[in-house]
């Protein structure tokens, strides 16, 4: 048996963390490429949506259940106690701009928690909110903010594209990856641009990608499906053809049928040269430490999409793994550069929109009215 296994959680220190020279200057970058896809956008639809992840498929509310007898290391922070808490989940598509589903992107899952006790990250302290943001790969697409800002340019260059391109791009590029993928080799950057496999958003399991602070310790964390309804959707694919909006159709066939469960389960750091914290890209390897449940999450049975509503929804809530708890606190590069980004793009949609957005305090804030939709 691997040594690996009989080691022990690093502890967290402040120093973990190393900043690049350069740091401030790439956030800035990052700042001018969503603030052009954001621009760009905003003229097309005549409403400024969020800089990634435009695109919501399923907005539902649920509840995250805290288990009991889970090890001290792994009870940190929100997990250190058995609790309930409301849930906000919100699964969308990588892009800026909003697509037709033919073109097949990463998938993503936000998900906002309420009433969660406990001291605040810097930005948050009036809130009682934890936010966790997760896409569909254990790893993100680039090691660091400055990698990360040469593929947002390529996003970018993208986004005021014809869709009908787009659609025989990303048919070319699923073709590509799917190759590659024969012969163990993934790409997220042809994910991204459009080549990720069109699979069903309830089968996937998703990650932080990203490290955080987990109480005494460091970690990521994924969001795994395990009810019936869910689990039968691994790998499944999904029919788009003719379909624009076939990923809301199809989750909104199964979530309204009846109860959809997760669980939320965290990966402990044991290795800081083989589970970096300052190089995003790399996957830390399951075998040296697997991801161990801490906590439930389940959807009661409803719709996933109301038309009208959901878009209201969607415009009056914001995601950020800044919003929550210092035990919490994102770490590494693509965090720190997450921060001043998330706030940027939120201010935007709320500046164009003529409604600023707030932080919710529960999920009874949640708007109940919907607009109205041509």
């Amino acid at each position: 048996m691997s040594d690996d296994l009989h080691r022990s959680p690093v502890a967290f220190t402040p120093n973990v963390e190393v900043r690049a020279d350069d740091e401030a200057e790439t956030i800035q970058g990052l700042n001018e490429q969503l603030r052009l896809i954001q621009e760009t956008t905003a003229k097309d639809y005549g409403t400024a949506v969020r800089g990634v992840h435009a695109k919501g498929h399923a907005i539902v509310k649920g509840k995250l259940e805290v288990l009991s007898g889970i090890a001290p290391s792994l009870a940190q922070g929100l997990f250190s106690a058995p609790g309930n808490y409301d849930a906000l989940l919100r699964f969308s598509t990588l892009p800026g701009d909003i697509l037709d589903d033919s073109v097949s992107v990463p998938r993503g899952l936000a998900v906002k928690l309420f009433g969660v006790p406990g001291d605040r990250l810097p930005g948050s302290e009036a809130d009682t909110t934890q936010d966790f943001i997760l896409v569909n790969g254990p790893a993100f697409a680039a090691p660091t903010p400055k990698a990360f800002l040469a593929n947002l340019k390529m996003l970018a260059k993208t986004t005021d594209s014809g869709e009908g391109l787009k659609k025989g791009l990303s048919a070319l590029l699923q073709t590509v990856d799917a190759a590659l993928e024969t012969v163990g080799i993934q790409s997220p950057t042809i994910q991204t641009l459009g080549g990720a496999p069109n699979t069903h958003p309830l089968g996937e399991t998703y990650y932080t990608q990203v490290p955080m602070r987990h109480g005494d310790y460091i970690a990521k964390i994924s969001v795994a499906p395990v009810s019936p309804n869910l689990t039968e959707l691994v790998g499944s694919k999904v029919d788009t053809s003719g379909r624009p909006d076939a990923l809301r159709e199809d989750m909104g066939q199964v979530l309204i049928e009846q109860d959809s469960v997760w669980e939320l389960r965290v990966q402990l750091c044991t290795d800081l040269e083989k589970m970096p914290v300052e190089d995003s890209s790399v996957v830390w390897d399951e075998q040296a430490s697997p991801y161990v449940a801490v906590a439930r999450l389940t959807v009661p049975a409803q719709l996933g999409w109301q038309h009208g509503l959901s878009e209201q929804q969607e415009q009056a809530v914001s995601f950020s793994p800044w919003h929550g708890l210092i035990a919490h606190q994102p770490i590494g590069g693509v965090n720190r550069a997450r921060k001043p980004t998330y706030e940027m793009s939120t201010q935007f949609r709320g500046q164009h929109n003529g409604c600023p957005v707030h932080e919710l305090r529960s999920i009874a804030d949640l708007p109940t009215q919907g607009m109205t939709i041509e």
